[in-house]
């Protein structure tokens, strides 16, 4: 298992943990959450041997095969089902090894390298790679195009793809679900619940991690604190906790009122200096406890959009594209004040399509599209965050936008949105994702949209902001389309699904859970569309007959394949008893010389007629396969 023990860790000058403990145990799945900077991903770096602790023990098993996702991904032009294979650095080890013992034609080795390969997974290696793509949106074109064609996005599938490949003990995932849409993320949702080995599991979704995980471990005031349950039983058990933190602390904050008070009224009198003196030491020895009531640093709210014309926008049998190529037909769709739409559809049937044709990115190849007078748009997108002037600070980028509002009134605003102080000047160059992100919310929320376009908002937010996001969102009076693969703020702002699938978009009668069960239905479809077609089977008298000439025709070889077979055991019994011989220790005195070299220079024929008669039975062997596989082709055209 994993043993944490009176573990603290720095990071700089800050405290991460501070004689932290926690054991996870082979097999457990742990979510590992806690608020952005508090240590989670030092604490996977810690596990992965890249970090060391600055006070006591984060023990990890010897033994254990640790798989994680690499943040990297070289512009290689190695195909991507090649790639992912080659996560497999074991696998790829034993393949290069076997290759070499192939060329020196080293027939024992070759043996024991086929085993370890079988033990490996590396006659399934591929078929099993090209699942895991397929489950993460790759298409079977795909999967055969170099790396370099693929944008930073999917390229961290194709890390995330090495990583559920490896056969590993523990698995580190650090928001894996970034970079996924919603299908791909109910599908690894699936892989991680069969997954066997040890899961620590960094997310934000919460209904990923209710899906997946059965501990939680909470980084809470430097401490590793253990939950029993996915994140829903988390928050009830951590609710109730901090409940009575906070009657705890109340009961000792009147405590020390009391001593307090004892020690203002008799500090100075002599007669009472020694009881005053106990109380200041009894002060200062209680145990500091913080105030249990959280205080999140996101709060917001849409303002009343300026007008809200009804409907907002209209489309009659319009098709959507790009150039000559339809992505979308027979749109019919009114988005008035009030909707809440949150689209559905596997990977590439359209979605962000449909978003770029509201936002205006796009226009109709055809068909009746209007829109109101008083249409104000506000799109989020992650391709946005790119459109961010890098050296002005989030003042500055409001400021543009309202040069009349006073510092304070921006400064407050900025306010809602985590930039406190300092963090509202600074630039915006070397803020995370999550920063920019909010960022850029922040923007969209301040000009008093009527219809929001949310594409994947939440991708980098983290529970607090996706939690403020959530609360706002329920007040917007405008019209609003959701692309996500937060399922917990689909259910919340959303009264309506739309399907994109087949070229269209259709309201889609039922949930979540029903989505869920009609993605497993389609992948079981489309595996039964692309199974081959079961062949009649030949008739038995004439497979008979060709069996019995297959037989007659290699019996010749069959019988050289026994008597090689025959030949080697006898080789490797009389090479096991030369070995034998050879620890007698009195064979190398000076007297016993000649009997020594006699059986060095048998050692060294019996070797050489082993290698030559393996070589034979390989390539012997090699003829019978082949003649084997044109047997049962013809058996089959019969």
């Amino acid at each position: 298992m994993i043993q944490i023990s009176e573990l603290s860790l720095m990071r700089g000058a800050k405290a991460l943990l501070e004689n932290a403990n926690a054991s996870i145990y082979p097999g457990h799945k742990v979510g590992l959450v806690g608020p952005n900077g508090c240590g989670k991903s030092s604490l996977f770096a810690l596990l992965r041997g890249q970090l060391q602790a600055d006070t006591g023990i984060c023990e990890v098993p010897r033994q254990w095969q640790i798989a994680t996702v690499a943040q990297e991904t070289p512009a290689t032009s190695r195909p991507a089902l090649d790639y992912v294979i080659d996560g497999d650095q074991r696998l790829r080890q034993i393949q290069a090894e076997l290759a070499k013992a192939e060329q020196a034609h080293q027939g024992e080795r070759m043996a024991t390298l086929h085993q370890q390969l079988e033990q490996a997974g590396g006659y399934q290696v591929e078929a099993r790679a090209a699942t895991i793509l397929a489950g993460l949106g790759f298409s079977q074109q795909q999967i055969s195009e170099p790396v370099s064609h693929f944008s930073g996005g999917w390229r961290m599938r194709l890390n995330l793809a090495q990583a559920l490949l490896c056969q590993s003990d523990l698995m580190l995932l650090d928001e894996p679900t970034n970079h996924l849409d919603l299908d791909a993320v109910i599908w690894l949702e699936r892989f991680l619940v069969r997954y066997p080995g040890t899961l620590i599991l960094i997310s934000h979704d919460k209904a990923f991690l209710d899906a997946t995980v059965d501990e939680i471990i909470a980084i809470e005031q430097q401490q590793l604190i253990s939950y029993k349950g996915n994140y829903s039983a988390f928050e009830l058990q951590r609710a109730e906790r901090l409940r009575l933190q906070d009657l705890q602390y109340r009961k000792q904050q009147q405590q020390a009122a009391h001593l307090q008070s004892f020690i203002d009224r008799f500090r100075a009198k002599a007669s009472k200096a020694k009881q005053a003196q106990s109380r200041i030491k009894q002060l200062e020895k209680m145990e500091k406890l913080a105030p249990a009531h959280y205080q999140s640093g996101f709060s917001f709210e849409f303002f009343h959009p300026p007008k809200l014309p009804n409907p907002l926008v209209s489309m009659e049998q319009v098709q959507v594209g790009y150039a000559d190529k339809v992505i979308l037909q027979h749109l019919q769709l009114n988005l008035v004040p009030g909707s809440r739409i949150g689209l559905l559809g596997r990977n590439g049937a359209g979605k962000s399509t449909l978003i770029k044709l509201l936002a205006e990115e796009l226009k109709p190849l055809a068909g009746k599209y209007q829109t109101s007078a008083g249409l104000r748009i506000g799109y989020f997108a992650q391709h946005q965050l790119e459109y961010l002037h890098m050296d002005d600070s989030p003042l500055q980028h409001l400021q543009r936008l309202d040069n009349k509002a006073t510092e304070q009134s921006l400064r407050d605003f900025l306010g809602g949105f985590g930039f406190h102080g300092d963090a509202a000047l600074g630039k915006v160059a070397p803020m995370s994702g999550g920063e920019k992100a909010r960022l850029v919310l922040a923007l969209l929320v301040y000009q008093k949209p009527n219809m929001l376009l949310l594409d994947e908002p939440t991708n980098h937010l983290d529970l607090d902001m996706r939690h403020a996001l959530n609360i706002a969102l329920q007040g917007f009076e405008g019209a609003m389309v959701l692309v996500s693969h937060d399922r917990f703020l689909l259910e919340a702002v959303c009264d309506e699904f739309y399907l994109v699938d087949n070229a269209e978009v259709q309201p889609f009668n039922g949930d979540l859970q029903d989505y869920r069960q009609w993605l497993i239905n389609q992948t079981a479809t489309d595996a039964a569309r692309d199974k081959p077609e079961a062949k009649p089977k030949p008739d038995r008298k004439v497979v008979k007959r060709l069996e019995a000439e297959f037989r007659q025709k290699t019996q010749p070889l069959r019988k050289a394949l026994s008597r090689q077979e025959g030949e080697m055991d006898k080789l490797h019994a009389r090479l096991q008893d030369i070995e034998q011989q050879m620890l007698d220790t009195r064979l190398y005195e000076e007297q016993h010389k000649q009997e020594l070299k006699t059986l060095l220079d048998e050692q060294a024929q019996l070797k050489q007629a082993l290698e030559e008669t393996e070589a034979q039975w390989l390539e012997d062997q090699e003829k019978l396969e082949q003649m084997q596989q044109e047997f049962e082709y013809d058996t089959q055209c019969q």
